[in-house]
Formats: C-alpha cells, structure tokens, sequence
C-alpha cells in the first residue's frame, strides 16, 4: 500500500514536470515566432519587350511593433524602377503582413539579373533572391514596311509671332506709362477747398474768411490773440491783393498813411470815419497781440462786423478796371496755367528720366553695363546666344551638335582633280548676316575606303581660303581634341584679321576640328569676333555639344 502511494507521487511529480516543459517549449515556439519574420519574393512575369514593365512585389510578415524599410530609389540597377506603389498593410492579431509592389522596365534588350534587394526589420538586414529578366527586341517586319531616305532638312519660315509679341508689350508699356504721365502730371486734378478759396477774387476770398473768423472758436476758448491775428490779416491781405498797397509789412501808422495818400489822389473813394474805424480796430488789435489786452467779446464781435463793412466799402471805393487791365489780367492768369503746366512736365520728364536712370543702374550693377546696352539696344550674337537652340547631326558619316540657328545644305561642286579622291562631300553652314559669327560642318567620304584622311592638307585648304576671302596676319595653333565621348580629333585654331562685309578688316578669331577615319575625314570650322564675348560663349556652347561617329 505504501509502495502504491509512493509510486503515485513519483508518476504525479513526472506528470507535473512534463507539463511544464510542454508549456516552456510552445512559449518558446511562440516567441520564436514572433522574432522570426516571414519575407517572400514574387515577380508577374521574367520575360518582356523593350520599354514594357514589370511588377516585382516583396510580402513581409512581422509582429506589430516591428519597423520594415523597403528599398528605395533606383536599387534595382540595371532595370529602371518607373514607380514604388503605396505600401499594403494588412492586420491579424499581433501580426501585421507588408506588401510592397515595385514597376520596373528596361529600354535596351538583353538578359538582365534583378539584383538582390535588402528589407530591412528592425535595424536588421535580410537580402531577398535574384532574378534574371529577359528584354526582347520588339520585332519590325522589314518586309512588307516600306523603308524610306532620310528626307532632307526643309527651311521653315520664321514665325512673327515673338515680333508681334514683343511689339505688343512694348506698346502695353508704352500706354501705362501715358497713362501715368497724363494721370499724374497734364491731367487736371479736382481742386481741395483750401485751393478753391485761393482761386476766388480777393473780395470774396476776404468775406468768406470772415465769415469762417465768426463761426470760430476763439472767442469761447479765450484765444484773442489768435482771433485779432487772424481778423487783421484777413483785411490786410485783401487791401495788398485788392488795393495793392503792401499793408502785411506796414505797421498800423504806415498802413493808415497809405490809405489816405490814396484818398487824396483820389483812387480810393473813402470817408474819413471808415479810415477812422480801421484805425481803432488796428489799435486794438495790436493792444491785444502785444500788450495782451483782453477786450469783452462783444466788442471784438463788433470789431469783425466793421471789418467786414470795411472791406465792403473798400471793394466799392475801388475804381472799375478798364479792359486794358482785365486783358492784362486775363493774360497773366494764361500766363501763370502756361508756366505751371510746363513746370508740371518738367517734373514730369525729370522724374521719367530719373526713374530709367535708376533702373538702368540698378541693372547694370547687377547685370553689367554692356549686358544692359546690348538688352535694350540689341546685339546679333547675344540674340543668337539666348534663343531656341537646335541640336540634329549633319551630313554621313555624321557631325552632331547644338547650334544657335539650323545649318542649311550647301551645294559644293568638285574640281575634276578633287573628284579623283573624293566620291561625295556634304557642307551645311549658318551665319549671322551682322557681324562674322559662322558655323560650317562638313563630311567628306573618300573613293578608297581604307584610304586615311589628310589632316595637314584639309588645315592648309582652308587657311587658304580664309585668305581668298581676304584674311591677314592668320596665327595659328594645333592641340588635341576629345568630346564628351571620348573621340580624339586635332583642333586648330587662332586669330586673325578678317575682312567683314559691313565694317570691313577686323580681329577675328576661328577653330577648326577636324576628325575622321578610314574612307572619310569631318570638320568643323567657327569664325568669330574677336571682342564679341556673346559669340565667345556661343562657339563654348557648340564645342562642348560635338559628336561623330568614327566608323562608316
């Protein structure tokens, strides 16, 4: 009995062990795969034709808290990725599932190996497989498609629409600033009431200020001093303007004198009593201003009103203008609006000036003086070096560059001694009719097609013609030459005195490149001013864009 129990408790101790490790391994299981991710690879299809695409997806399974960078940019070299789309989760539990999906293509046939891309889970690398994709050619039936000449190059016209543009922006230009011009300076601007006043005769002018004085302030605020200024020079202004006596400079004695001087030649019709009272108020007025008398406000009300009766009288004490004198004002008032609206034009002129000035100095500090001169006044070979430039290949074997303007088919007719050697020659030349900017291009394929090209001839034939032309003082100069592809040819170049058809003999520069191969010979001649730095940076330009194909 007691050796069942004891076998009991050994089977239970077992049976507890085993449970225990049964549940540590399903944990580890579990944990393991939570840290595991899971990465597969798949691609539509292995096979395509030139420019077709090809979608390459990767699927990442990991847990929730995971952080997966797919690749990016162009990693899947040589294939080209034309577009990454959008990254689609999906969620199960505590496991989330990634799929990338990648549109590549290739533009050359050929097979070509899908390199190996790194996903990368939290700071972890892992590499996925390569693959090998086929590109073919898409095939042309070259029988029943009708092959064709390349047809030559057609000389279109030049469009006027730029011209029409151009004029149509500089008449734009031109009308706002008319318009600015007239606006701001002819037209005739609405008159303030400060201006208004001032335009009214003396006599009116006199009674409206007057009668402004009387609804004043000065009084209920206590500032007579500032109401007897103004009232007196109010009547003394309209006795200067309308009496023509100067009384703003007069003291109140010499004011008085004046006045009675003029009663007694009789060209102002004035009591005694008026004078008497201007007097008085004059008195007062000054008691007021300097010796800062107050008198009551009934008396300096008073003193308004017989102003104004002062004025009245005065007014028609006048004598009437003859017509002689209202021709002669009539004329002085022309004559004044002539003289403001000049000075209105002056300053309008002065400030248009001004204004170019300027913006012309602004610009040529910022641009250069001579960029600025050539903008506005033109110049042939800037308007060549900012235009739509062209890029095509000339002649066969061909010459490919970037000119300024197209190049047009010369017909070149051998001498019979050149026909011995030469079995065609096709020149294509452009040049500006200002100036001696020129570009020529040339392809020569020879008779024998082992035969090699004579460099040293073809560079003494055309220094010869340059001094058929009437070239002098030719220095020249020879180095190597490379294109951006590596094509060596031999380069010559040097200065000159060039007979130009509209300013005659001048400083010229020129370049020559020369290149060829068995059975054919290429070069390339450029003339140039020799101060002109637009053509300068024309002939860089068109140097640096050279190509030629080294094989017939």
């Amino acid at each position: 009995m007691i050796c069942d129990r004891n076998l009991l408790k050994i089977s239970l101790s077992f049976f507890e062990r085993y449970v225990t490790l049964l549940a540590f391994l399903c944990c580890a299981l579990s944990l393991s795969a939570q840290q595991n991710p899971n990465i597969q690879t798949s691609i539509d299809t292995t096979s395509i034709r030139i420019g077709e695409q090809i979608k390459w997806s990767v699927t990442v399974e990991v847990d929730t808290t995971a952080q997966v960078i797919f690749p990016e940019g162009q990693t899947f070299s040589p294939l080209e990725t034309v577009e990454a789309f959008v990254t689609d989760t999906t969620r199960k539990k505590d496991r989330l599932t990634l799929q990338k999906i990648y549109a590549l293509t290739q533009f050359d046939s050929g097979a070509y190996k899908l390199p190996s891309q790194r996903i990368e889970i939290n700071g972890t690398g892992y590499m996925t497989d390569s693959m090998l994709i086929n590109v073919a050619n898409v095939a042309v039936d070259t029988l029943n498609q009708k092959m064709y000449d390349i047809k030559p190059i057609i000389n279109v016209e030049k469009s006027n629409t730029e011209i029409l543009k151009f004029i149509l922006i500089s008449i734009l230009i031109l009308l706002i600033l008319a318009g600015l011009f007239y606006w701001f300076v002819l037209r005739k601007k609405p008159l303030t009431e400060e201006e208004k006043v001032a335009l009214l005769p003396p006599y009116d002018r006199a009674l409206l200020e007057l009668k402004r004085l009387e609804n004043s302030k000065y009084l209920i605020q206590d500032e007579y001093k500032e109401y007897y200024s103004e009232l007196t020079t109010i009547v003394r202004s309209y006795l200067e303007e309308d009496v023509h006596v100067t009384a703003l400079e007069s003291t109140t004695g010499q004011l008085i004198e004046k006045l009675e001087l003029l009663k007694d030649a009789g060209e102002l019709n004035l009591d005694n009593d008026t004078i008497k009272q201007f007097q008085q108020i004059l008195q007062t007025a000054d008691l007021v201003k300097f010796a800062r008398n107050k008198p009551s406000t009934q008396i300096a009300e008073q003193d308004r009103k017989l102003v104004e009766q002062i004025v009245e009288k005065t007014h028609e004490a006048l004598p009437e203008p003859t017509e002689e004198e209202l021709l002669e004002q009539a004329e002085y008032q022309e004559e004044l609006e002539r003289k403001q609206k000049k000075k209105k034009i002056i300053i309008g002129v002065a400030s248009l000036v001004a204004l170019l000035l300027i913006a012309t100095t602004i610009a040529g500090i910022k641009f250069g003086f001579g960029y600025v001169k050539d903008s506005v006044i033109g110049h042939p070979t800037m308007e060549l070096l900012e235009g739509d430039w062209v890029r095509s290949s000339y002649g066969f074997p061909p010459i490919e560059l970037e000119t300024p303007k197209v190049m047009v088919r010369q017909e070149v007719k051998l001498p019979p001694e050149a026909k011995a050697t030469i079995a065609d020659i096709q020149a294509f030349s452009y040049s500006s009719p200002i100036g001696m900017f020129s570009v020529g291009a040339t392809s020569i394929t020879l008779n024998q097609p082992n035969a090699e090209p004579d460099f040293d001839k073809t560079i003494e034939q055309i220094l010869s013609n340059f001094e058929a032309q009437g070239a002098k003082n030719i220095i020249t100069k020879q180095e190597e030459f490379s294109t951006v592809s590596g094509v060596t040819g031999v380069k010559v170049f040097g200065s000159g005195k060039f007979d130009t058809p509209s300013n005659g003999p001048q400083n010229g520069q020129y370049t020559v490149l020369l290149f060829g191969g068995k059975g054919f010979q290429q070069y390339l001649i450029l003339t140039w001013l020799e101060d002109d730095v637009y053509a300068q940076e024309i002939v860089d330009r068109i140097l640096a864009s050279v190509e030629v194909k080294t094989e017939v």
